[in-house]
């Protein structure tokens, strides 16, 4: 035990030592948060100046068309107006960014065309098909003699609040199942790294022949379990560091961002109450609305001691089982180069599992994410979902199961790889074969 123990150390401490790792620790959750708010912030701030034509092919009544200067134009989207539709050679070379072409029977039809240079952004085309929305509407409230005022009266946008049979309560299993695909990704993402890296530690002691040298002091099997958790440690310790700088870079983000937005109740200091502010004043109350909803969601709904602990014991879970098997892919071949055709059949199962989860956004506790949630290759990733969105005291029993047939599935992976590998480690110049490993497993001593 003490051999083995030797080997974790050395494989821990020559890893946590590196500058990479360091600098990965401490990095790894400030790119990641500035990843995700470089793309939020990409998505959101359009500062393109939009110039449409809209060509109204509609017949004239009272002297204007259906659409003529009806458009509300905005500091970002102007709208000039004609009847005649430019060719693509008189568009390329004009002042306009946008042609609108709406069709003479739009109000039967409702079909547009939008002729671009550069693809308009979606924000854009969400609010010139607002605007075009808009226009028939009024125009069909004409047709049928309905005042716009008895129609806005009567029309309601309906919110559908999915309530849980259980307890009664609001249920956001829908949101909670967004987090656990989160968490899925990072498993995935560190089952794959660190597996490898056992793979590729394996390989450069076999071919500098330092094994040969190691095995004489300790068998091929503790040389393997000692490779396998001082690595499983080195992720452990990056995962745990992560926790904690993403948690005080949240912490400290949440309360700038929240004091930013907040002021006065909510709406921003030093704005005075022109008839644009009022405008948007609904638009506020939306976003305060929403950040409410996601607070609700991060702090409330997810019970996070839990969460963290399973994710753990997943990821630790999941990595010791997929570890194994490259570290045998490891012993079993001299270069990276014969490692593609047993690194297959190995890393399907993982992205399969990934699949699930990924399918799980949409259909949470579908039959095939309970399923796939079980078996020990694809329940690290897939299970996540599951722990994020909770369990009741009617299926809280599958949660025990997966975590029972993980166990058994990393002792079973453990003593496949300890065969392969005690054999494997010391051939050289051989090409292996799946009839070789084969041979491999069935040999008793």
């Amino acid at each position: 035990m003490s051999k083995v123990k030797l080997i974790i150390q050395r494989e821990y401490l020559s890893r946590v030592r590196k500058k990479s790792f360091i600098v990965m620790t401490i990095l790894g959750p400030i790119l990641i948060a500035g990843l995700l708010a470089l793309g939020i912030w990409l998505g959101m701030s359009d500062t393109s100046v939009y110039n449409v034509l809209v060509v109204d092919k509609t017949p004239e009544l009272d002297g204007k068309t259906l659409f003529w200067k009806e458009f509300k134009p905005t500091s970002q989207i102007k709208f000039q107006y004609t009847q005649d539709a430019l060719t693509n050679a008189e568009f390329d070379t004009s002042a306009y960014t946008l042609m609108l072409v709406l069709r003479e029977d739009i109000i039967t039809y409702p079909e547009a065309e939008m002729v671009f240079r550069k693809l308009p952004s979606l924000k854009a085309r969400s609010y010139i098909k607002g605007q075009v929305e808009q226009v028939i509407e009024n125009e069909k409230l004409k047709i049928k003699s309905i005042p716009k005022s008895d129609y806005d009266s009567i029309r309601t946008d309906l919110e559908i609040v999915t309530v849980d049979a259980q307890d009664g309560k609001a249920s956001y299993k829908q949101e909670q199942a967004v987090v656990g695909f989160v968490f899925a990704i990072m498993i995935y993402m560190f089952i794959f790294l660190y597996g490898v890296q056992v793979m590729r530690g394996v390989m450069e002691e076999k071919s500098n022949r330092i094994v040969e040298v190691i095995i004489s002091s300790v068998k091929p099997f503790q040389l393997m379990m000692g490779k396998i958790v001082g690595v499983a440690l080195v992720g452990l310790t990056q995962i745990v560091l992560w926790i904690v700088f993403t948690s005080i870079l949240t912490t400290v983000v949440s309360s700038l961002f929240l004091s930013s937005i907040t002021a006065e109740g909510g709406v921003p200091v030093n704005v005075q109450m022109t008839e644009q502010v009022a405008q948007t004043a609904s638009e506020d109350a939306m976003d305060q609305a929403f950040i409410s909803d996601i607070f609700e969601l991060f702090f409330f709904q997810i019970d996070w001691p839990v969460m963290l602990s399973l994710f753990i014991f997943f990821f630790l879970g999941g990595y010791l089982l997929y570890a194994s098997l490259f570290a045998a892919v490891g012993a079993a071949v001299d270069n990276e180069t014969d490692t593609q055709q047993f690194m297959l059949p190995i890393t399907l199962p993982l992205i399969f599992g990934f699949l699930v989860s990924e399918f799980a956004l949409t259909n949470p506790e579908g039959s095939a994410v309970i399923w796939f949630s079980q078996i020990p290759l694809t329940s690290p990733v897939v299970m996540m979902v599951r722990v994020a969105m909770g369990f009741d005291s009617g299926n809280i029993w599958q949660l025990f199961l997966s975590m029972a047939l993980l166990v058994g599935g990393f002792l079973g992976a453990v003593w496949l790889a300890g065969k392969i590998y005690r054999t494997g480690i010391l051939m050289y110049g051989k090409k292996v074969t799946y009839k070789e490993l084969w041979k491999w497993l069935r040999f008793k001593s």
